[in-house]
C-alpha cells in the first residue's frame, strides 16, 4: 500500500491520520502549528480516502497494516502517532497490532468500543448527489441538505467532491466500499493487549463519543494513559479548539 501524505517541519515524526470521510488536507493548518514545535508531521490519506488507493476492503487491522508499511518506506523510528475519530481506531489497532515500533499514542475523540451506525443519513445524502448530471457544488450541498442539515458538517463532507481530468465531478472518497462496510468501521479493535506506550485520550466536552462509562475500559487496555476533556470542542476538537488541542498535545509530548 502506497499512501498519499503530506510532510512539514523537522524533529521528532509525528504521523497523523484523519477520520471518516475525511483526508490529510483536513490537518493542513494545524500540522504547521505541530511542525513549529519541533516535530516532523505526516499527515497521511488512509485507504479509500483522499489521494489514496481505493481498495475494495476496509478494516481496522488493513488499516493498521498499511500504516507499518507507511512507516517502513518512510524509515521512521518509533513515531508518535495521532488518530482521530476512525484514525484513532487505526492507531489503536496498529498498537495492538505492533507493540513496540511507536513511542506515543494520541486518540483524539475516540473510544475502544463498538459505535452504533450513526452515519446512514450522511451515506445516503452522498449516494443520492448524481455525479453524472450535477452542474455545480451549490447543487450538491442543496441535495446533502436533505440529509445532513449542519452547514459546517456538509461542507466538510463535500471536500471530497472533485472534477477529473475529463472535468466531470467524482468522489475522492471510496463512497461504494464506505458504505458497503460502515458496519466494519464501527467496531470495536480487535485482538486487544495492554498497551504500555504512554498515551493521550483527547475528548470534546460537548461530544458523546467518549464517556465516562468508557474511561474503565480505556484504563485497562492502556494503562499508562491520560484523558484530556478540550472544554468548547465536540467531535471536531482540532478544528474547533486548534489552541487547546496543540497545548495539550505538546504538553502530552513534552
Amino acid at each position: 500500500m502506497q499512501l498519499f501524505f503530506r510532510q512539514i517541519g523537522a524533529g521528532r515524526p509525528i504521523i497523523i491520520l484523519h477520520g471518516l470521510f475525511g483526508s490529510a488536507d483536513n490537518w493542513l493548518t494545524i500540522s504547521k502549528v505541530i511542525a513549529d514545535n519541533g516535530f516532523s508531521v505526516y499527515t497521511v490519506d488512509q485507504r479509500n480516502h483522499g489521494r489514496s488507493p481505493q481498495v475494495p476492503t476496509h478494516s481496522y487491522p488493513e488499516l493498521a497494516d498499511d500504516l507499518y508499511d507507511f512507516i517502513q518506506q518512510q524509515d521512521l523510528e518509533k513515531p508518535i502517532l495521532i488518530g482521530h475519530s476512525m484514525g484513532g481506531k487505526t492507531v489503536m489497532q496498529y498498537a495492538m497490532q505492533y507493540p513496540g515500533t511507536f513511542s506515543h499514542l494520541v486518540v483524539v475523540d475516540i473510544a475502544p468500543r463498538l459505535y452504533k451506525v450513526h452515519h446512514g443519513d450522511i451515506l445516503a445524502g452522498l449516494k443520492a448527489i448524481p455525479l453524472d448530471t450535477l452542474q455545480n457544488r451549490n447543487e450538491a450541498d442543496q441535495i446533502l441538505s436533505q440529509y445532513e442539515p449542519s452547514p459546517s458538517v456538509r461542507q466538510f463532507l463535500l471536500k471530497n467532491l472533485y472534477r477529473n481530468e475529463e472535468g466531470n465531478f467524482a468522489w475522492r472518497i471510496n463512497l461504494p466500499v464506505l458504505d458497503e462496510n460502515i458496519e466494519i468501521i464501527s467496531q470495536d479493535i480487535i485482538n486487544q493487549r495492554v498497551v504500555e506506550e504512554p498515551t493521550l485520550f483527547m475528548r470534546g466536552e460537548k461530544s458523546g463519543y467518549v464517556r465516562d462509562k468508557d474511561l474503565p475500559k480505556i484504563k485497562e487496555l492502556f494503562p499508562n494513559s491520560t484523558v484530556d476533556t478540550i472544554e468548547g470542542a465536540s467531535h471536531w476538537v482540532q478544528a474547533e479548539q486548534p489552541e487547546a488541542f496543540v497545548k495539550s498535545l505538546v504538553s502530552f509530548l513534552q
